[in-house]
């Protein structure tokens, strides 16, 4: 096999598998068409197999064009990498890891795990992006993710997992609202509601319509906004009810607009785990960072009170905590008597 074959003939390989088309390929690869069915030509002369077949349908790949392309993918993706890398060292940071991680994920702990492992490593950068569970681990196995933190029963054959504790989703009604005082509610109860959510494109709007398709429902949020606080202010607002991972909804809850009720779906509740491969790059640097997040596993987040039950509670605390001290002031003025 001849050693003619560059980084730019792969990458225009790589187009016409995905568009299924010579000139589609061409045009995203910036080239003429002939230039393009030149260099086509050419890879498959160096490699002596054919790569391609013209069909009525489009550009169809051979078995040898397949096994081509998967290669391709890979050569592309770690190219990617290392000009990422590079350009980290110019920067003067020493390393950038990437984690996809289920919606579900994102809380208190895993932030302030974050924050104490780029305080401990100043050359150190991380990307995070928001997945479906299915989709962190294919990435984690393709390697275009270090780590990635799934939720339920993720594909993670030839892993490395480990248990990152449980997540769950709750449901924000707003304090005026007659389901207020429920103690859970069903998706189909939310169904039932006008609901705030976010943009369509996120990934918890995607699960939540799946989930609602699997149940023959169709999920139509009344309004869709940019955050979660957004969230928490049209709900507080009366505007309708939502679902958000109940690591989030505490600061709703505090301000007193808004109560968090469990969601009572067995999919509202599920495992989440660690995964990571050990032949992505910076693996060294990876497993650092895998090691810190392992050692204190997150913990089992508590059934979130109402926030009118919350104030009552400290009420009663506060009361409780005065009682010894009236006390203390009655006997002082008996004794003065």
């Amino acid at each position: 096999m001849s050693s003619s074959i560059d980084l730019f003939d792969l990458r225009l390989f790589i187009l016409v598998a995905e568009t299924r088309s010579l000139t589609r390929g061409a045009d995203r690869a910036c080239i003429s068409l002939g230039a393009a069915s030149t260099r086509v030509k050419n890879m498959e002369q160096s490699m002596g197999v054919r790569l391609l077949n013209r069909t009525a349908g489009g550009m169809v790949m051979t078995p040898a064009g397949e096994v081509v392309l998967g290669h391709a993918r890979q050569i592309h993706s770690h190219m990617e990498r290392l000009k990422c890398d590079l350009h980290e060292f110019r920067q003067g940071t020493r390393g950038r890891l990437c984690i996809h991680l289920d919606t579900s994920a994102f809380g208190e702990h895993l932030t302030d795990r974050l924050a104490e492992f780029l305080r401990q490593h100043p050359g150190v950068g991380i990307e995070l992006k928001e997945s479906l569970s299915d989709e962190a681990a294919r990435a984690v196995a393709k390697g275009h993710a270090h780590i990635g933190v799934v939720a339920g029963d993720a594909p993670t054959s030839g892993l490395t997992t480990q248990r990152f504790g449980v997540s769950r989703l709750a449901v924000l009604v707003s304090s005026r609202s007659s389901l207020a005082h429920r103690s859970e509610l069903s998706f189909t109860d939310v169904l039932r509601q006008p609901q705030v959510a976010l943009h369509e494109g996120t990934v918890l709007h995607r699960f939540l319509s799946m989930q609602a398709e699997h149940a023959g429902h169709r999920f139509h949020p009344r309004v869709h906004v940019g955050s979660r606080e957004e969230i928490s202010r049209m709900v507080g607002k009366d505007v309708g009810v939502a679902v958000v991972p109940s690591s989030s909804s505490m600061p709703a809850v505090y301000s007193g607009d808004v109560h968090c009720i469990p969601l009572s779906d067995s999919w509202a509740q599920r495992e989440l785990r660690l995964i990571m491969s050990g032949q992505s790059e910076q693996a060294s640097l990876a497993q650092r960072l895998f090691r810190h997040l392992a050692a204190v596993e997150q913990p089992l987040p508590a059934p979130k009170a109402p926030a009118a039950t919350a104030r009552h509670a400290t009420s009663r605390a506060r009361e409780a905590a005065e009682q010894p001290i009236q006390a203390d002031r009655a006997e002082r003025s008996a004794a003065r008597l």
